[in-house]
Formats: C-alpha cells, structure tokens, sequence
C-alpha cells in the first residue's frame, strides 16, 4: 500500500511539472515543520508518549 502512495506522489509531481513547465523545487525536509509547528510538536509529542517519555517544551530567550 504504501508503494502504491509513492508510486502516485511521483506520478502527480511529474505531471505537475511537465504540464507547467517548472523546474522540481524540493521543499526541504522541514517543510511541514516550517509549514504547520504546532502540528509538529503535538505528533513529536505522540511519538516521545508513546516511548514513555514526557515532553516540555519551552520557548528559547533571545540572545
């Protein structure tokens, strides 16, 4: 199942890019980080509870 989903994200990016006629632009590896971080830390939040971990996060004083 999963090879079927990658199968169609390749397909749909190539479609999109020969009908546009645009380059590729890889978004990163943190694009969804950058895109929606409240998302982010509740799924890191989800992963570090489900290893039996309790997470604080804390925001970082300026410099």
């Amino acid at each position: 199942m999963i090879l079927v989903a990658l199968e169609h994200t390749l397909l749909t990016a190539v479609w999109h890019i020969l009908t546009d006629n645009v380059a590729f632009h890889d978004l990163g590896g943190d694009y969804y980080a950058r895109h929606d971080p409240e998302r982010a830390m509740r799924r890191i939040t989800r992963q570090a509870n489900a290893l039996g971990f309790t997470v604080r996060f804390d925001p970082i004083e300026a410099a």
